[in-house]
């Protein structure tokens, strides 16, 4: 497999940060992934958080920075390879109606795009997860179709509502609870990606695979009592990455 150049940082005296070039590329997060999994293998003590283009080991007691350093390195050499890395596919519904969508108009008008041309080019594509963070179980989705990125809206919201599905930049994700919050909103999922009353609270994974599927409100309305008659199972699948 081919390798990047990598930092290796300090982060506190218990942490140590792995940065990979700073571009969003499927090609370094699988290296991200598969260099996690190798760690894992030979080392076990650590808690691993994978990014866009960084790794960070976290230990409960100080590390030894130089000896862990010069330990990664030899990891990260070795001709490493895996079965399989595990990956799911995710189905999220989405419904773009103008009372979820509270930016869509103006994103429209801003964009020079009819709704149902934004709604296309927004459920089109399969995006890839590319790190969790923000909120607990906030997913930042790259492969936006490059004609609705846009910037971050000039002055945040104080309150997003739960599923708000929004752009910023060129990214889109999912709210998966009431916070303040600075993207453009398009649209609303009745769907809990984040729920911290299960084993596992957050489901997906950074480098699991988004798609989105445009309902109606009526749809919406359904999925949400299903939701909370705990009746409703989103569709998965799950993913053969033996070469990636």
């Amino acid at each position: 497999m081919d390798k990047f150049k990598l930092e290796y940082r300090q982060y506190g005296n218990k942490a140590l940060l792995i940065e990979w070039p700073r571009m969003v590329n499927e090609a370094i997060l699988n290296d991200i992934l598969k260099f996690k999994n190798a760690i894992l293998q030979e080392i076990d003590t650590f808690e691993l958080i994978p990014a866009y283009n960084s790794l960070t080991l976290i230990s409960t007691t100080p590390i030894d920075f130089k000896s862990l350093t010069s330990r990664l390195k030899k990891v990260y050499k070795q001709n490493y390879t895996f079965e399989k890395i595990q990956k799911k596919l995710w189905h999220i519904p989405v419904c773009y109606d103008l009372d979820f969508g509270i930016d869509l108009e103006a994103f429209s008008l801003e964009k020079k795009l009819n709704i149902e041309e934004i709604i296309k080019f927004h459920s089109e594509p399969l995006y890839t997860i590319y790190c969790i963070g923000f909120l607990p179980g906030f997913m930042y989705l790259g492969g936006l179709n490059k004609t609705l990125h846009h910037p971050r809206r000039g002055v945040p919201r104080l309150q997003i509502p739960q599923g708000s599905v929004g752009i910023g930049g060129e990214q889109t994700g999912i709210y998966p609870q009431e916070s303040p919050g600075g993207w453009n909103i398009i649209g609303n999922s009745p769907v809990k990606v984040f729920n911290p009353n299960n084993e596992n609270p957050c489901g997906v994974s950074v480098g699991d695979k988004i798609k989105f599927y445009p309902i109606n409100k009526d749809e919406h309305e359904l999925i949400t009592i299903q939701v909370a008659a705990g009746i409703f199972h989103l569709k998965t699948y799950e993913l053969d990455d033996t070469n990636t």
